[in-house]
Formats: C-alpha cells, structure tokens, sequence
C-alpha cells in the first residue's frame, strides 16, 4: 500500500458502509481523512482514530461544500482527493414518490458532488495541488432502477458529470468514477431481505459473494495514486462480473419445472 503521509482526503458519509471501508483504508495507509455526515460515527480502531476528523453537516446544502473543504484544509496537509461516497435513496412506488423526497434524492446524489467538485477543484487549483476527484456511483446508473427511479437517474447523472469534469478540468485534476455492485454493509440485511436474501443473492453473482466496502475502497486507492496519473474520465466497474440478465435465471426455473 503506498505511503499517504501528508495528505488530506475528503470521504463524503466517511463514517459508514462504504464510505468506512474508504475512510479506514486511507487512514492506514497513512493519510488524514477528513469526514461528514449529519450524525457522529461509531470510534474508528485506536491506531487510526488520530487521522480521521469528523464535522457534523448537510452536504445537501450548496454552502456546507465550502465549509468541507476549509475543514479537511485546516489540519495543515494538502487536500489531494475529494471522494464523492454519500449518497442513497429509499425504495418508494414511482407513481407515489413525493416532489420533496425526490429533491432530497437529487440533491444528495448528483448536487452536492457536484458543489463539492466545484469547490475542490478552486482549492486545488489556488493551491496548486493536481489531485483527484472520485465520484461514486452506482449499477443502478446503468442499468433499470424500478422504485428508485431518482436515485438511478442521478447516479446515471453523476457518470456524466464525472466524465465531463475530467475533460474541462484536465490536466489539473483528475476526475473518475466508481460503479459499484452489489455490497454488503451494516445496512444490507434490510435492503436485501435478511441473511437469507443475501445468501441467494450472493449465489447468484458470478463471484459467488456480495462485495465487501474494501473491494470499493481498493478502487478508490487505485485511482487516487498518482502512479494512475493518465486515468480520467474513467467510470471503473467494480461489481464482481456483473449481475446475470434476469431472463437465464426465468429460463433456468422453467426449465427445472419441465
């Protein structure tokens, strides 16, 4: 793992999920995580606990992006990555979402990247500091997203505004995206029906498991270090293969029933 002694990297909902196995994955490898979210995390393991910071904010609101940043500059290490990890969206009927929790969908997954970019992308260019931008998004983006209609269109979003940025901001930041698969968290036993509904998923994927935040967080490694410093504008797939088309498994139970 390379060193990251002296730098500053943002993880946007730093503290769970995810965005926990990012955050910890770059404090061990020497960095300062600076993180966010609308309520403290849990205590990170004692021999990195020194190198995260948390503040208590909305990323939702466009104001909060600068304050992030003076926030992560202030521990008087450059700010190198920004990681674009908060997002999500409860599953709701389409025809019964309301105007307002569709707002809050958008905001949180396609808006506050984007403000955070922005500012990011002035404090680097101030300070001079080529770094990088990863903005994490979702097989949702690429695919149907039925009861998450808004989510799945913002992450679809956020892959265009990943490739966009890379090409209007280049050659001083570089700008990639992540489209993550299937993976289990604290919180996967809810979405996904409970172990048993995990273990059928998991059986069913090519890998023959769910991913693990450390698969996510690997990536977000890769494309942070600046040895990948011709990578932009990439939207790296890391979802074990894939999910199989929902026609092989129907074909496959008519098949057993014959």
């Amino acid at each position: 793992m390379k060193d990251l002694n002296g730098q500053t990297i943002i993880v946007t909902g730093g503290g769970k999920g995810i965005g926990r196995g990012i955050t910890t994955a770059f404090a061990k490898a020497g960095a300062h995580v600076a993180i966010c979210g609308r309520s403290a995390p849990e205590a990170f393991d004692h021999e990195i606990a020194e190198r995260i910071h948390f503040i208590e904010l909305d990323i939702r609101e466009a104001e909060n992006a600068e304050k992030l940043i003076d926030f992560a500059a202030s521990f008087g290490h450059p700010v190198t990555t920004l990681i674009n990890n908060a997002g999500g969206g409860p599953p709701v009927a389409s025809a019964e979402a309301s105007p307002s929790l569709t707002e809050k969908v958008i905001k949180l997954n396609l808006l506050a990247p984007i403000y955070l970019s922005q500012a990011v992308y002035n404090y680097m260019r101030a300070n001079h500091v080529n770094g990088s931008i990863i903005n994490i998004s979702s097989v949702s983006a690429t695919r149907s997203s039925p009861g998450t209609v808004a989510y799945g269109a913002a992450k679809a979003g956020l892959i265009n505004v990943t490739t966009s940025l890379a090409m209007e901001w280049a050659p001083d930041v570089r700008v990639n995206a992540i489209i993550v698969g299937l993976v289990k968290t604290e919180a996967s036993e809810a979405h996904y029906g409970g172990e048993k509904g995990m273990a059928y998923l998991a059986d069913n994927l090519p890998m023959k498991r769910m991913g693990q935040p450390q698969d996510i967080a690997h990536a977000c490694l890769f494309l942070a270090d600046t040895d990948s410093a011709y990578v932009s504008g990439a939207c790296l797939e890391v979802f074990g293969g894939g999910e199989p088309p929902s026609f092989l498994k129907i074909t496959q139970d008519a098949a057993a029933q014959k």
